[in-house]
């Protein structure tokens, strides 16, 4: 059974930095692409980051292009967010993501993705 469950968030100042983590089990996930969405209160959930098969190949959103960046360790199974230069509109539920099939590169959407971690509170305060 595959899960994947956040770690990381909490409360920081506009500013400060957070990591969030995503630890994989169940799968390895070495040839899946994987993302990060958030979704805040009264919102749709959208699209952060994503990162293909291929660790070099990233993708971001233009609201947190320069200020976040998406990594992953293969060795670990593992998925990272790295936030920094945080802004209060950056107050969400983070979500890391997993595609079910393998060597296909990521997309934008949620429906793009097939495994989805419980989420992490990230808050920013001004």
């Amino acid at each position: 059974q595959v899960q994947l469950v956040e770690s990381g968030g909490g409360l920081v100042q506009a500013g400060g930095s957070l990591r969030l983590s995503c630890a994989a089990s169940g799968r390895t996930f070495t040839n899946y692409a994987m993302g990060w969405f958030r979704q805040a209160p009264g919102k749709e959930r959208e699209f952060v980051a994503s990162i293909n098969w291929i660790p070099s190949t990233k993708y971001y959103a233009d609201s947190v292009k320069g200020r976040f960046t998406i990594s992953r360790d293969n060795a670990k199974n593992t998925l990272y967010l790295q936030m920094n230069s945080l802004k209060p509109e950056d107050t969400a539920v983070y979500y890391c993501a997993a595609k079910d099939r393998r060597f296909t590169p990521p997309g934008q959407s949620p429906n793009d993705y097939d495994y989805w971690g419980q989420g992490t509170q990230v808050t920013v305060s001004s």
